[in-house]
């Protein structure tokens, strides 16, 4: 099945009054649970934040909207969201959007790697850069793909919640400097960084996820001769390979349209890998430091696990064009045991070796002699620490010895 973008809804500075429909999500700011939207919108002060905007909203964008059940009156004070221009616009790509391999993409390029019931997808992040959300079906699931620029982080969520079947998209608003989704059954607001409906009918509800990994094009490439990419020929005049972000990785600089407090104990945008569980804090990583060691075994969660970083994936927020910016590796987490077993693991030129067992593992846990062996991968999070911190600020971080 092809896969669907949705453009971000535009907003009511940029559209004129009769054709924009305002969404009175209806509740108040109690219900809230702390969230507030800040608007993306353009700060001509800085130069950087008008490539932002362009990457966001795209030239020639168009509304994406859905139709939904009229919406409660809110009271003086509440909450209302701008969902965009009258009328549905959902922009399907075409039959061939998911294509066969071949090399569509440079060396080193980053994509977002999902794999269900044996069906594997990659996302490149040179389209998801410029629209963020894919809605696809993967394994006969229905699954959101959504990656975040500004947090650089990807997550993939399972759109089943009770009988709906969620189609997902942009709504032009941040949290705590992340993307915040709706959905256009109910148009309720979702943080892209948990999963939560933070706003509209379905606050409260939260949508399951699936594990990913973000790792280079070739790797994925030759550990899925048979997977799908999905292809650049979106429909949509975009600029894709072109990174609209330039430097903004740099870790010291402080996040685009983020006013909370800082965590100090890492540099704001230090990219970092983090495990996380809903009811204990999440234990964080620091990617640069696991990428120099090649692995570190933690404890996370009452677990033995091993953080794992092999080099040959480009950051896409770096360089003008992406697939040319500096290094940052692809990255993974493994349970540390095979069979019942305690791995030992060690980076090598082939891949991860096992002193235990001497077998030697791809980035994705699968043995690369053809055994069959595999270590259990744990859903982890690539992204930035401010990010994380803000979401969850009693978030522990593990010391790597040098």
């Amino acid at each position: 099945m092809g896969s669907v973008f949705m453009n971000r809804p535009t907003t009511a500075r940029t559209l004129p009054s009769p054709t924009v429909r305002i969404l009175t999500l209806g509740i108040g700011r109690e219900h809230l649970r702390g969230y507030r939207p800040v608007s993306r919108r353009p700060l001509t002060s800085f130069l950087v934040l008008l490539s932002i905007v362009a990457a966001a909203c795209g030239a020639g964008s168009d509304a994406a909207v859905g139709s939904s059940p009229p919406a409660t009156p809110a009271a003086e004070g509440e909450y209302r969201a701008v969902t965009g221009a009258d009328g549905t616009h959902h922009p399907a790509l075409d039959p061939g959007a998911l294509i066969d391999l071949d090399r569509v993409l440079s060396v080193g390029q980053l994509v977002i790697a999902l794999e269900i019931d044996g069906d594997a997808r990659a996302y490149p992040v040179q389209v998801l850069t410029w629209h963020e959300i894919v809605n696809d079906t993967v394994g006969d699931l229905p699954v959101t793909v959504a990656y975040c620029p500004l947090c650089n982080s990807a997550l993939a969520y399972d759109r089943r919640l009770g009988d709906r079947i969620l189609d997902v998209g942009p709504s032009g608003e941040l949290f705590n400097s992340s993307l915040v989704m709706y959905d256009r059954q109910t148009e309720s607001l979702w943080t892209h960084f948990d999963g939560q409906a933070v706003a509209g009918h379905l606050t409260g509800e939260s949508l399951a996820t699936f594990s990913i990994q973000m790792v280079s094009w070739e790797r994925w490439v030759e550990a899925n001769p048979e997977g799908l990419v999905l292809s650049r020929v979106t429909g949509f005049a975009r600029d894709y390979g072109r990174n609209p972000y330039v430097g903004y990785d740099t870790p010291e600089d402080r996040p685009f349209l983020y006013d909370g407090d800082y965590d100090p104990r890492l540099e704001p945008k230090d990219r970092v890998i983090v495990v996380r569980n809903p009811e204990q804090p999440a234990i964080v990583l620091r990617l640069a430091d696991v990428f120099v060691t090649g692995t570190v075994a933690f404890d996370a969660h009452g677990r033995s696990l091993i953080a794992a970083v092999e080099p040959g994936a480009s950051s896409p927020l770096d360089s003008p064009e992406i697939g040319q910016g500096r290094d940052q590796g692809s990255s993974a987490v493994f349970v540390a045991a095979l069979d019942g077993d305690p791995v030992d693991l060690v980076r090598t030129d082939e891949g991860f070796h096992d002193n235990n067992s001497g077998i030697v593992f791809d980035v994705f846990g699968v043995a690369i002699d053809g055994s069959g062996a595999r270590l259990e991968t744990v859903e982890h999070l690539d992204t930035f620490w401010f990010a994380i911190a803000a979401f969850d600020p009693d978030a522990e971080i593990v010391t790597v010895a040098g």
